[in-house]
């Protein structure tokens, strides 16, 4: 790493955090470095459709992947979907890059360029053929809107009158209706998403670290589909295993108030990432 070290932007303020960027940096090979991708790698935007990754997202992550053992954007997106609003197929430095969508559901490598996935749930259809009848009748359809995503359906209140009132009155009406069809709700950031129950971030983190055999996790998010994953890193650590809890944003406080290290947004996360490939080049 050279005696002048690239300085770092930010630094974890816990002993568990120091702990484990003194472990990725000592030991990179043995690193996983795991990412949300939106509002983590990507601004939150009104429509989620014109969400792209932050213009220094690729740049930081090609300079980073070859010296850690792994790079893995985990999402709640469609993995082909992430994979196109990222940039992230055919970039040199990420040969070797996994994108896990739906939650950890789908899995794309750039290895092969192809996602694997299994067969969608009997239930997200019948959901999506209900929703715009249920919202018409629970007075909720000026301002709400249903993104489709494939394997799962997701309601919006970002544009209604009073959002977060929306999405409070929506919660438990979408929690029955899901659960009338064996899904569960995936409560965001103004979002209430309906998908298929059995996967979570930290499922497939958990998952992910198993298979790659690593020994110290970094993992970044920012949104409450991103708690289970900082459960796993927090079982990871209690089990030997150092990690790094990155925060991005402070909208969702029962994330922010466990992290080790907070930043400000997206552009903060890359500039950081970056910061720590200079480090280790």
């Amino acid at each position: 790493m050279g005696s002048n070290p690239h300085p770092l932007p930010a630094h974890p303020t816990t002993p568990a955090g120091a702990d484990g960027l003194a472990a990725l940096l000592a030991r990179p090979d043995k690193a996983v470095v795991a990412l949300d991708f939106d509002g983590t790698l990507a601004e939150i935007v009104p429509d989620p459709e014109q969400a792209r990754a932050h213009p220094r997202a690729v740049p930081a992550l090609a300079a980073l992947a070859p010296y850690v053992a792994s790079v893995a954007v985990i999402t709640g997106r469609p993995a082909g979907v992430a994979v196109r609003y990222g940039g992230f197929a055919g970039v040199p430095g990420l040969e070797h890059l996994v994108v896990l969508g739906h939650y950890g559901a789908e899995r794309w490598d750039a290895v092969s360029g192809t996602v694997r996935a299994p067969a969608p749930h009997e239930g997200v259809a019948a959901v999506r053929a209900e929703l715009p009848g249920f919202l018409d009748r629970f007075g909720a359809w000026r301002g709400t809107w249903i993104e489709e995503k494939g394997r799962a359906v997701a309601v919006h209140t970002r544009r209604a009158g009073d959002p977060q009132a929306a999405f409070e009155a929506l919660r438990d009406p979408l929690n029955e209706l899901a659960a009338r069809h064996g899904l569960i709700v995936e409560p965001g950031r103004l979002v209430l998403e309906l998908r298929p129950p059995g996967m979570d971030k930290g499922v497939a983190l958990s998952e992910y670290v198993r298979e790659t055999g690593a020994e110290t996790v970094l993992y970044a998010g920012d949104d409450l589909g991103d708690l289970p994953a900082y459960a796993a890193v927090e079982k990871l650590r209690s089990d030997g295993h150092p990690g790094l809890l990155v925060c991005s944003g402070s909208e969702v406080p029962e994330l922010a108030e466990r992290a080790d290290l907070l930043l400000p947004g997206p552009a903060a996360v890359v500039d950081f990432l970056a910061a720590v490939a200079a480090r280790l080049g």
